[in-house]
């Protein structure tokens, strides 16, 4: 509209000129709030894509990534139900909009509450009488109620004679995982899972439950956890010599931040991750994953926890790993080491990213081609691995070696590329393994994956109150995100496995307690 027509004197006009121009006025600015919300939009659509699409350099952690999506989803959520409330009505009739879920994403198992909303009146409208149903339409939702809190009340009637003295008759208390306890079994199970797969220290936890009314203060919550954790010991210890009978794990470790009394502040603590996963070839042994606590990072506690294990062992190119491949070495014969060529890569993608390296580039480009392979034969047979790698892998492999030795004797030692030249060249050897050997990964970022929820949980929790604390952490983590991988539900899978503990589950039979033989109750 312009400036003339806005500084027009209605009154000079005729009444329905005035109405006229007035709607007219209205429609103008209705565009124009819509043309706003659109540059919003598309700004917010630029913002996303930046994030998805965006330089390396430039994006976010995939935890901070996650947050962002929330937070711009959102934003565009509100921008559009602002569109839609502001777009100007017309009396045409509209197509039906279909509704934003995902259809069919609602299990059939959860419990399905009908509200049959019925007409005012049944009467026909032309007076025949009462009218009679033909049908109806259904629609679901989701409906989110908000953790319930219950009393469970134990009641055991007492009986006696009425004609005798023998004594009376009573049931016996049934077995409790805390004799006398306030929790029962599901509520210590449902504080596991909230600390460790939700992420949510106990303190929060002991604030939430405040909201409905319940005061259980942190320090009793963590009296639970403790107990859970001694209970949950032997099945932990026997996850771990389950997977030490395989002949290939990967092997990970990761900060876990420990206070330390003594000095008033935390110290660093770690929490080694020993996985199986051969689910992309078909191997029939179920995944696991089994987190051990150590104070330090010293090789030795590598050597400790792989007692009993011989086989390849996947891992990143830390040298403290170095001792388990000594004809020395303690508690097993030496291993064999597959090393990461993720990491491989990732070297020569830092210097890339600082200075558009060509030399890099060159590098990245060869590792791409060595990965296609590796694309082609994913969910293939061991067989059929070995021998696509042999025929179009190991060609592949010998010319970036032969490359890289090139580019060493160009490049200063001491320079940040020939550092990175050099870190390749010390771990050659296992960056070939995996065209030995069909069930041998090309990289180890399936258990990086594994020790990623360790990674939130201690930015939420910021630290373990002890050593102790460190072990238990390490303990219900590992059944927690092994009940995870065999697509468990780990609420359902704990609550079961200390009940069963509670009522005196017989040692001899720990294995039916393993997460990946856990039976859901229909």
């Amino acid at each position: 509209m312009s400036a003339a027509a806005k500084d027009l004197d209605l009154s000079v006009l005729p009444p329905e000129y005035r109405v006229a121009f007035e709607a007219l006025k209205a429609k103008a600015a209705r565009a124009a709030e819509l043309e706003d919300i659109v540059k919003r939009l598309e700004h917010l659509v630029a913002e996303l894509n930046q994030v998805v699409h965006g330089k390396k350099s430039e994006k976010l952690s995939e935890d901070d990534r996650q947050l962002t999506f929330e937070d711009l989803e959102a934003a565009v959520a509100e921008a559009r139900e602002q569109k839609k409330v502001q777009t100007p009505g017309d009396d045409k009739p509209k197509r039906k909009r279909v509704a934003r879920r995902n259809r069919g994403n609602l299990p059939a198992g959860l419990p399905r509450i009908e509200q049959v909303v019925e007409p005012d009146s049944l009467m026909c409208p032309c007076g025949c009488g009462q009218m009679h149903r033909i049908g109806e339409d259904r629609n679901e939702r989701l409906d989110i109620v908000p953790a319930q809190c219950r009393v469970i009340v134990t009641v055991r009637p007492k009986y006696a004679c009425r004609t005798c003295t023998d004594g009376v008759t009573q049931a016996p208390t049934p077995a409790w995982l805390i004799e006398g306890g306030l929790p029962t079994e599901g509520a210590i199970a449902h504080v596991l899972v909230s600390k460790y797969a939700d992420h949510a220290p106990l303190y929060r936890q002991s604030q939430i439950l405040a909201r409905s009314g319940i005061d259980i203060h942190r320090s009793t919550l963590a009296d639970w956890v403790g107990v859970a954790a001694f209970h949950l010991g032997p099945i932990v210890d026997r996850l771990a010599e389950h997977l030490k009978t395989s002949t290939k794990l990967f092997m990970d470790e990761t900060t876990a931040p420990v206070l330390d009394p003594g000095r008033g502040r935390t110290k660093t603590g770690y929490l080694w991750a020993l996985a199986r996963d051969d689910r992309s070839w078909g191997g029939d042994d179920p995944p696991g994953v089994v987190f051990f606590y150590a104070p330090d990072r010293r090789g030795e506690n590598a050597e400790k926890f792989l007692t009993g294990f011989n086989g390849t062992l996947q891992l990143d190119g830390y040298q403290g790993y170095n001792r388990l491949t000594r004809p020395d070495r303690k508690g097993g014969d030496p291993i064999v080491v597959a090393h990461c060529w993720a990491h491989a890569r990732r070297k020569l993608k830092e210097i890339f990213d600082r200075d558009g390296s060509e030399i890099a580039a060159e590098g990245l480009r060869q590792i791409a081609g060595i990965y296609a392979v590796e694309k082609d034969i994913r969910d293939t047979s061991p067989g059929q691995r070995l021998s696509a790698r042999q025929a179009r892998s190991a060609p592949l492999v010998e010319a970036f070696g032969i490359w890289l030795q090139a580019q060493r004797l160009r490049i200063s030692a001491k320079s940040r590329l020939g550092e990175k030249l050099a870190y390749i060249h010390r771990h050659w050897d296992g960056l070939q393994t995996f065209l030995t050997d069909g069930r041998v990964e090309i990289d180890s970022n399936k258990v990086e994956n594994l020790v990623r929820p360790i990674a939130l949980n201690r930015k939420n929790a910021l630290f373990a109150g002890h050593d102790e604390g460190g072990k238990a952490w390490g303990r219900i983590a590992s059944l927690i995100e092994t009940a995870k991988i065999n697509a468990i539900e780990p609420f359902a899978y704990l609550k079961a496995t200390l009940e069963a503990i509670a009522a005196g589950h017989p040692q001899h039979r720990i294995d039916e307690l393993l997460p990946w033989n856990f039976q859901p109750s229909s």
